[in-house]
């Protein structure tokens, strides 16, 4: 039986039809998959996976855990459509082609990010002519720096030993440098495994010079932005049950947890991370020169990832944030 060329030609059209709809399923059924590492202001996500926020909002997101540099590499390469990182990283890797927008500010270091010296090292100027062990670059570069400026000191007054950060408890205690930098809770590791080492310097006297953001794929945001909003809003959400008396004990086992950390040793540490509400969000997302603004702290960081040769030319700060997302929360 032969079958009519109108009737072939409405077949092949369904047939299309059908492969672009499949196509079109599948694209949307791809959950958002956000990249998060062990800084408590990242690992706050797990209360909300845990308490199954995300599948209440009628959201498909996956959460990745990683080490913290692997997380920006799945962010650059594509694997991820967002990460939990520190905005001046943020910068580096848009700088080699990567571009992001930060849709929510998570937190500020206010202690956890730590310079931390041997037994016979009091004060930052007791390095002066010693090595001390940081992940060149980085965001705990950055603090070395300011804590030398603190101190009437430059960075051509120590030798620095490029270290990850993961590995600077190691080598504290080898006794190959005098001084490390860290963020907790690898800071915290690096104070226990050492007896008498201790904190010279912390991002405590330097509120602001280290937020953290969350960043998302400039297509992947155009394309879900209302998701994008919903996932901001939920991390907030996290942030007030951490905050909440009544629930602040069950919000730290999760997230103690989730790094194998004891519960009542991290809630010790958590001060040092402060988690910033909407209302403080709203605020630091405004535009402003100083340090109480993500754009001028986000300046601070430009200007040290050039001198430090991280890039070559300056980043437009702007284009990294999308201050809608935080501005029009509820």
């Amino acid at each position: 039986m032969k079958v009519p060329t109108h009737l072939l030609q409405s077949i092949r059209c369904l047939g299309i039809a059908g492969a672009i709809f499949a196509a079109t399923a599948q694209i949307h059924a791809d959950p958002l998959k956000i990249g998060y590492s062990d800084w408590p202001g990242y690992t706050v996500l797990e209360v909300a996976k845990q308490k199954g926020w995300f599948k209440d909002a009628g959201l498909d997101v996956e959460l990745d855990w990683f080490d913290y540099g692997p997380s920006l590499d799945a962010f650059s390469s594509g694997k991820i459509d967002a990460v939990a990182c520190v905005p001046t990283d943020a910068l580096v890797i848009g700088a080699s082609g990567t571009k992001s927008k930060a849709i929510a500010i998570t937190d500020y270091s206010d202690g956890n990010d730590r310079v931390i010296g041997v037994p016979g090292i009091n004060s930052i100027k007791d390095l002066k002519g010693k090595k001390v062990g940081v992940e060149v670059g980085l965001v705990d570069h950055l603090l070395l720096l300011q804590a030398l400026k603190d101190n009437g000191m430059t960075q051509s007054d120590i030798t620095l030993v490029n270290t990850p950060t993961n590995n600077t408890p190691q080598v504290l205690g080898s006794g190959a440098v005098s001084a490390v930098c860290a963020w907790y809770p690898i800071s915290g590791q690096a104070l226990t495994q050492v007896p008498g080492s201790k904190p010279l310097y912390t991002s405590a006297s330097a509120p602001g010079l280290i937020y953290d953001v969350i960043i998302v794929n400039p297509s992947s945001l155009a394309a879900h932005k209302e998701d994008w909003a919903k996932i901001a809003g939920i991390f907030y959400k996290a942030v007030d049950y951490l905050k909440d008396p009544k629930t602040h004990d069950e919000a730290v086992k999760i997230m103690a947890a989730k790094v194998g950390a004891n519960p009542a040793d991290y809630a010790k540490n958590l001060p040092g991370t402060h988690f910033l509400t909407l209302a403080e969000a709203k605020k630091a997302i405004k535009k402003g020169p100083g340090l109480d603004s993500l754009y001028g702290s986000m300046v601070v960081g430009d200007a040290f990832n050039v001198e430090n040769k991280v890039y070559k030319e300056s980043q437009n700060v702007p284009s990294y944030i999308a201050p809608s997302i935080v501005q029009g929360l509820k």
